[in-house]
């Protein structure tokens, strides 16, 4: 490159011819020789090359490996044997690395999470898949995970435990026949019901709402099956009626314009 250059700029300058020499020197590096010199007899054998620099440096590389964002903690928020309830998350990940066993969900973004209150428990289920792994919940914290397959399926019904009454068996009659049988419940002790704080009060049941007008002694009267579309029927009247005075306003404005 720099040979092609060295030539080059010494073939401009020996074409060149100034107009006036300022002096001798001038005269003689100007001035061409007649005879062709061995640099032009060398670059007319040369092909024209164009060379191209660029005008500034590029930008491309250099940010590269600027950006560097904040993590997304992923990986596991609850341990095995740790306590859950329901709507804990236990693993954030990105692809369905584990998957939702027994009483657990996965949601959009491959979260894993819990559906009941146990025991959080990680296994392998060779029988459902042999590579995949589980997230499942135990309810107790002997139990493991998976269940057999052929064994009863444990769930949670949400029931509360209350204390049952016990009841009263008195007999009428003679006890040789044994038919009248009558069961008394036992009323419970209100000496055991807790107090309310004050600003508490008691809200009707519905059914006693409905049977308010029936306390107080108002009737109505019997319905009629035969009367049960007489409201429609009055609605549609009434929409006929309206339809009626627009059609009769339309042919009347279509009359004045055709006298006028």
């Amino acid at each position: 490159m720099r040979l092609l250059e060295f030539f080059s700029t010494h073939s401009l300058l020996s074409s060149i011819q100034p107009s006036r020499p300022f002096s001798t020197f001038h005269a003689r590096v100007y001035t061409t020789p007649s005879v062709p010199s061995l640099q032009q007899t060398f670059l007319s054998f040369l092909p024209r090359l164009q060379v191209r620099f660029a005008s500034h440096a590029t930008q491309g590389s250099a940010n590269n490996g600027t950006r560097d964002p904040a993590g997304k903690r992923l990986g596991a928020k609850k341990s095995g044997g740790q306590f859950v309830i329901p709507g804990n998350i236990i693993f954030r990940q990105r692809g369905s690395k584990w998957f939702p066993g027994e009483n657990c969900g996965m949601g959009r973004d491959h979260t894993i999470y819990a559906l009941e209150t146990g025991y959080v428990r990680y296994y392998l289920d060779p029988e459902r898949h042999p590579k995949r792994r589980y997230i499942g919940i135990a309810f107790e914290k002997g139990d493991t995970l998976p269940s057999p397959t052929k064994a009863a399926t444990k769930r949670r019904l949400g029931m509360v435990a209350v204390p049952r009454i016990e009841k009263d068996v008195a007999l009428e009659g003679e006890r040789s026949t044994g038919v009248n049988v009558k069961i008394v419940a036992s009323k419970p002790d209100n000496s055991s019901k807790e107090l309310l704080r004050p600003g508490y009060m008691y809200r009707e049941a519905n059914w006693e709402i409905g049977r308010a007008a029936e306390r107080a002694g108002i009737t109505v009267k019997e319905w009629n099956r035969k009367d049960r579309w007489v409201a429609w029927r009055k609605k549609l009247s009434k929409v006929r009626k309206i339809a009626q005075m627009k059609d009769l306003k339309s042919r009347g404005k279509g009359k004045a314009k055709a006298q006028n």
